[in-house]
């Protein structure tokens, strides 16, 4: 593993605490402690809590910053206010996505930034780029730490720590915890109730040593990047370089939910609308696996002896206890839900029936 690997305020915790590593997105990060199969069920069932202080920060501020914001990102910030986060997507003229992030609307003249890790500098650079005189677009990626706690148990654990627990999904409140100003956000990656917290960087290692203690009472388990992936697998939720890229569109991911079509700009609008308007050549679709195999990404999808589609994304599922897998499926294939197709894995056929994600109950609100 590199040496050059960037990594976050809580490493030697994590160390201390059994982890095993390993690199994503540049950092070297957490992927488990006690093993990927019970940190999703402990999730699932009770709590887990998870560091993904690699996730990008960044803040744009000034006069005009959320109507900038929202002239850039697809999602309508005119759907939200002060006190509410909202998912968006940030995407390039010809309609690729160069990345999905999380907006907080602070006020009129501040919103601050949750990007994916290696795309932050893209995002930055790209506000940077186009921002009117007199707002001011700033890489943060070390300004907060960023604790994810998410199961039913989630609000029984924050709560422990006397942060606020009761709001609606995706809103957020600013608190302290022991002198540490932490941001609190009904959100999360997992499809469970939950919440993400942002201490200060540099001052997150005593909010995270008590949340471990909380989650431990709450019969809980750390949790690595193992389980946020079957979780969010489990879910349907895109995971950008896998089914959201620069040659992937929301069109074509399912995320059209996050556009706002009637706005008048934002960056991509023209070849969205005209891809929506056309019908995309492919959709990501689900797949569950009828026999015993394990799915991966880049897998081919076939329909008898016809190539129809790619997975994107393939694990074994936890909670159904079967393979499941996202892929993209060809339109003109004419593939319905229920119905079976196959997967070629390492050279044999798996039959896989195809559904609409998410593959279990999401229970976020």
């Amino acid at each position: 593993m590199s040496d050059n690997l960037l990594q976050g305020p809580l490493v030697d915790r994590h160390r201390a605490l059994g982890a095993s590593f390993a690199e994503f997105g540049g950092w070297l990060m957490p992927v488990s402690y006690a093993g990927t199969v019970a940190e999703h069920n402990a999730t699932r069932n009770a709590v887990g809590l998870f560091d993904v202080s690699h996730l990008g920060k960044a803040l744009v501020v000034g006069k005009g910053a959320a109507a900038y914001v929202n002239s850039a990102f697809t999602n309508d910030l005119n759907r939200i206010g002060a006190g509410k986060a909202q998912y968006t997507l940030c995407c390039n003229e010809s309609g690729g996505v160069i990345d999905d992030l999380i907006a907080y609307y602070v006020s009129d003249d501040e919103v601050f930034l949750v990007p994916n890790a290696a795309n932050t500098a893209a995002v930055v650079a790209a506000l940077k780029d186009k921002a009117p005189a007199g707002l001011t677009i700033t890489d943060q990626h070390r300004s907060h730490a960023v604790l994810a706690v998410q199961g039913p148990k989630s609000a029984e654990v924050v709560g422990a720590l006397g942060l606020p627990t009761d709001m609606d999904y995706m809103a957020y409140a600013d608190a302290e915890f022991d002198g540490v100003p932490v941001r609190v956000c009904r959100t999360g990656y997992t499809g469970e109730h939950g919440y993400e917290l942002l201490p200060e960087w540099d001052r997150a290692g005593d909010v995270f040593d008590a949340l471990v203690s909380a989650v431990k009472s709450a019969g809980g388990e750390l949790a690595g990047l193992g389980a946020r992936d079957t979780l969010r697998t489990e879910m349907g939720y895109p995971l950008h370089g896998h089914e959201l890229s620069l040659e992937i569109s929301p069109v074509q991911a399912r995320c059209g939910w996050a556009i706002g079509w009637k706005k008048p700009a934002f960056w991509g609008r023209d070849a969205l609308l005209a891809e929506k308007e056309a019908g995309p050549r492919r959709v990501l679709r689900g797949l569950r696996a009828l026999g015993r195999g394990v799915l991966r990404a880049d897998m081919t999808v076939l329909d008898g002896d016809r190539t129809i589609g790619v997975t994107t994304s393939g694990t074994f599922s936890p909670t159904l206890k079967l393979g499941i897998a996202l892929a993209l499926i060809d339109t003109d294939a004419g593939v319905a839900d229920g119905q079976t197709v196959a997967v070629d894995v390492r050279g044999k056929r798996l039959e896989c029936e195809v559904v609409a994600p998410p593959f279990v109950e999401a229970k976020t609100r």
